[in-house]
C-alpha cells in the first residue's frame, strides 16, 4: 500500500508498513499547504529584532545568545553536526525508518515551521530505501531523541553515514558516505534555514516508533502465550474447568483476563487428553502456573491496551520546541519530554518479564517426573542415556533471568545534562531499547514452551484438541518429534521463528477460524466480540488501531 502522510490519520499499521515493509510514502496536497503556511510564520519572525528561541537564538543552555542573520545558516549546520554524537552499534533499520517517518509526520503538522523541501527530503529517503546510520547510544529521551534524530538530519544535509544499500538482507550492516548514496539516488541535500535544525531533532520519534513495533509484536505474542499455556495444561493433564467464562466475567471483570481464559478454553475444546481425566481425582487444583495463566497474560493484555492508548495519543501529537501556534507565534514548551512513552515502555517490560516467567514455570513442570503426571524425566526418550529437554529448559531459564533484569525501569534513572538546563530527562530511548530485547526474549521463551509442550502432548496416548493438534502438526513440518537426543539448537531456532512469524497462530486459526474481538487503542469503542467462535463473556481485548482496524493484521490473533 502507499501510505499518505496525513498527520491526523496515520495509523500504527501504516508505521509498520513503512518501517518493516518499505511501503512508499506520499504527501497530500492539503498537508503541504499547512507546512507552507507555518514556514511563512517562521520567516516573518526571522526578520524581527526581538530574539525568538530556535529562530534567532542559540539552543539549550546557549539560548541567551542572539544570533545575527548572517550566522543562522551556520547555526543550523553546527546544531546538527554537534548533536550527531552517538556511539555504539547501529540501530536496526526498521527503527530508523519508523523514526524518520514519525519525524516527517510531525514536520507535516505545520507546527514546526520547516520548508516543504525539507519534509520532501525525508520522504525521498524513505522511498529510496536509504537508511541513516544511527548509533544505539546518545539519546536521553529529552529533549527528545536528539542524537538519533540528528544522525538522520545530517543525512538530509548530505553529510554523515548511511547503511550500504548493496549489503544483502540479513548480512552484517556496513556504513558508507551519505553524499555518494544521495547522489546516486538523485536526492538533493537540503540547506537548512532558521528554526529547521531544532525541528528535525526535538522529537520522541525513536521512542514512539519502537513502542508501536513492540505493541504490534506483543499483541501476537500474548495470544501465542495463551496457546502455549493451553498446550502445557493439556500435556500435563491439567483441567480446563478454570477457564469457563463465568469464573472470569463478571466475577472479576478484567477484559484481558476474560479474553485469555476464553482463548485457552477454545484451544482445549475437544481434547481427548483433557476428557480422559475429567473425573480423575489426581489433582484437586492445578499449580498456579497452569491455573492462573489468564490472570497473568490477561493483565499483560490490559497493560498493552494502556500502552496503546499512550502511543495513539503521541501519534497525534506535534512534538517540537519551539512550536508554531495557530496565531503564527512561535512558543517554547516542554512537550519533547519522553516521560509518557518511557513509563509505558517500562510498564510493558515488567509484564513481558511476568509473562515469560510463568511460561518458564510451566515448562519446568513438564521436565519433572514428580510433577508432569507420568511423563519421562526431561521428556527424554531414554532418561539417563538421553538428557531430553534438560538444557533447552536451562536456555529458557537464562532468557527469563535476563528479561527480569530488563524489567528494571529506565525512567527512574534521570541524569542531568546540558549544564543543568536539562536537569530531568526521561531515559525513554533506553526504555525502548530494553523493551525490544525483552520482546525478543519472550518470543524465544514461548517458542521453547511450545516445543516442550508439543513433545509432552505426543507422549500421551490420546488425541489432543483440534487447535493444539493443528499447532503441533504445523510444527512437525519444521522439526521432527520425539526420539533420541539430537542437535537441538536448530530445532529451537525453527520453533522460535514459528512463533515470531505468527505461523503458530495461523495454524490455530485454521482449526477455529479467525476471531475478532477488541477495544480501540484509546480505550473507547465496542467491547464485544467473538473469540474462537464463542462469546467471551461479552468482552474482547485485542488491540485495534487508531482507525478501528485490528492492529496486527490477520484476524485478531485470538485463538
Amino acid at each position: 500500500m502507499t501510505v499518505e502522510l496525513d498527520p491526523q490519520t496515520l495509523t500504527f499499521a501504516q508505521v509498520i508498513a513503512v518501517a518493516r515493509h518499505d511501503e512508499p510514502v506520499t504527501l497530500p496536497a492539503h498537508v503541504r499547504e499547512q507546512v507552507i503556511a507555518a514556514r511563512r510564520s517562521v520567516e516573518r519572525l526571522a526578520t524581527s529584532e526581538k530574539p525568538v528561541y530556535g529562530v534567532s537564538t542559540g539552543f539549550g543552555a546557549l539560548a541567551q545568545r542572539h544570533i545575527p542573520a548572517e550566522s543562522r545558516a551556520q547555526l543550523q549546520k553546527s546544531l546538527i553536526r554537534s548533536h550527531a554524537a552517538g556511539v555504539g552499534e547501529p540501530v536496526e533499520r526498521e527503527v530508523v525508518r519508523a523514526l524518520m517517518l514519525l519525524r516527517a509526520r510531525t514536520l507535516a503538522t505545520g507546527r514546526t515551521g520547516v520548508k516543504p523541501e525539507t519534509l520532501d527530503a525525508y520522504i525521498a529517503l524513505l522511498n529510496a530505501g536509504i537508511t541513516p546510520w544511527v548509533h544505539e547510544f546518545g539519546s536521553l529521551g529529552c529533549s527528545g531523541d536528539l542524537a538519533p534524530l540528528s544522525a538522520c538530519a545530517l543525512v538530509v544535509m548530505g553529510e554523515g553515514l548511511v547503511h550500504d544499500p548493496a549489503v544483502a538482507a540479513g548480512a552484517a550492516p556496513r556504513a558508507v558516505d551519505a553524499a555518494e548514496v544521495l547522489t546516486a539516488a538523485g536526492i538533493t541535500p537540503v540547506a537548512l534555514e532558521e528554526k529547521e535544525g531544532l525541528a528535525l531533532v526535538n522529537g520522541t520519534d525513536g521512542m514512539l516508533g519502537q513502542l508501536i513495533m513492540a505493541l504490534f509484536d506483543l499483541e501476537k505474542l500474548l495470544s501465542t502465550a495463551d496457546l502455549s499455556a493451553a498446550m502445557s495444561v493439556e500435556s500435563q493433564l491439567g483441567t480446563d474447568t478454570v477457564f469457563q467464562p463465568e469464573l472470569h466475567y463478571p466475577l472479576r471483570p478484567f477484559d484481558g483476563q476474560a479474553l485469555s481464559a476464553a482463548n485457552m478454553a477454545t484451544a482445549l475444546r475437544g481434547s481427548a487428553i483433557v476428557a480422559g481425566h475429567k473425573d480423575s481425582t489426581h489433582l484437586v487444583q492445578d499449580a498456579y502456573s497452569l491455573r492462573c495463566t489468564p490472570q497473568v497474560t490477561g493483565a499483560a493484555r490490559d497493560a498493552l491496551a494502556y500502552a496503546a492508548n499512550v502511543a495513539a495519543r503521541e501519534l497525534r501529537a506535534a512534538i517540537d520546541n519551539p512550536v508554531v501556534l495557530d496565531s503564527g507565534m512561535v512558543s517554547s514548551n516542554g512537550n519533547f519530554h519522553g516521560a509518557p512513552l518511557a513509563h509505558a515502555m517500562d510498564f510493558l517490560a515488567i509484564v513481558v518479564a511476568d509473562a515469560a516467567s510463568i511460561a518458564e514455570r510451566r515448562t519446568d513442570r513438564a521436565m519433572d517426573p514428580a510433577r508432569n503426571q507420568g511423563l519421562h524425566a526431561f521428556l527424554a526418550d531414554d532418561p539417563g542415556v538421553d538428557s531430553g529437554l534438560m538444557i533447552a529448559h536451562y536456555t529458557q531459564a537464562a532468557l527469563v533471568s535476563e528479561t527480569k533484569r530488563l524489567a528494571a525501569p529506565a525512567s527512574v534513572d534521570s541524569i542531568p545534562s546540558s549544564a543543568m538546563q536539562e536537569d530531568h530527562v526521561s531515559m525513554g530511548w533506553h526504555a525502548a531499547r530494553k523493551l525490544r530485547k525483552a520482546v525478543d526474549n519472550l518470543t524465544s521463551v514461548l517458542g521453547i514452551e511450545l516445543y516442550a509442550a508439543a513433545r509432552a502432548t505426543e507422549l500421551r496416548d490420546a488425541a489432543p484438541a483440534p487447535v493444539t493438534g493443528a499447532v503441533i502438526a504445523g510444527l512437525r513440518e519444521l522439526v521432527p518429534g520425539c526420539g533420541p537426543d539430537r542437535f537441538m539448537s536448530p530445532e529451537l531456532a525453527a520453533t522460535i521463528e514459528y512463533v515470531r512469524s505468527g505461523s503458530a497462530l495461523t495454524a490455530a486459526e485454521a482449526a477455529t477460524g479467525p476471531a475478532r474481538a477488541g477495544v480501540s487503542a484509546d480505550g473507547a469503542g465496542e467491547q464485544s466480540g467473538v473469540v474462537g467462535g464463542s462469546k467471551a463473556g461479552g468482552l474482547g481485548h485485542t488491540l485495534t488501531d487508531t482507525d478501528g482496524t485490528v492492529l496486527s493484521g490477520v484476524g485478531a490473533h485470538t485463538v
